[in-house]
């Protein structure tokens, strides 16, 4: 039996991010790509559904302090969420906060180009984590509903 191609593998938060994450900036719809001609005639945007949780889709930016490869410790996170999720911890440094991800998922991917390819994952979440001060582990659901979902690049 073979594992299909886009399978989401559930995994531990402090497994996948050891020293946690640092959310930077704010959550936004994740929406659809809008041509000129949609834009020109006032067409609202469309924000994306996952295909396979039928949840809507936000997205907001990390960084990973665990990478030692800087061009690979920031990536964007999807959240799959009927509302937009909030983060329970307060900011650290003006629009940098600690973060911790319920309902992690990852699906392995290859990235890069031609002999520079390497193993990469989209990380899914369904919410936050009430984090503690000392970097974001309390394991505690804020309660944010949602499938999983939230992605890496």
């Amino acid at each position: 039996m073979a594992i299909s191609r886009g399978h989401r593998f559930p995994i531990d938060f402090d497994e996948a991010f050891p020293q946690g994450l640092v959310m930077v900036g704010e959550v936004s719809p994740d929406n659809e790509y809008q041509s000129r001609e949609d834009r020109a005639a006032g067409r609202p945007a469309r924000q994306r559904i996952d295909e396979v949780a039928g949840k809507r889709q936000w997205k907001v930016a990390v960084t990973d302090p665990s990478e030692p490869n800087a061009k690979r410790a920031s990536f964007e996170i999807t959240f799959l969420a009927d509302v937009q999720p909030v983060p329970s911890t307060t900011e650290v440094l003006p629009g940098m906060r600690p973060i911790e991800l319920d309902g992690l998922t990852a699906e392995p991917r290859v990235s890069g180009n031609g002999e520079f390819k390497y193993q990469s994952y989209v990380f899914r979440a369904n919410g936050f984590k009430a984090a503690s001060a000392g970097g974001g582990r309390s394991g505690k659901p804020t309660g944010n509903t949602g499938e999983q979902s939230a992605k890496a690049a």
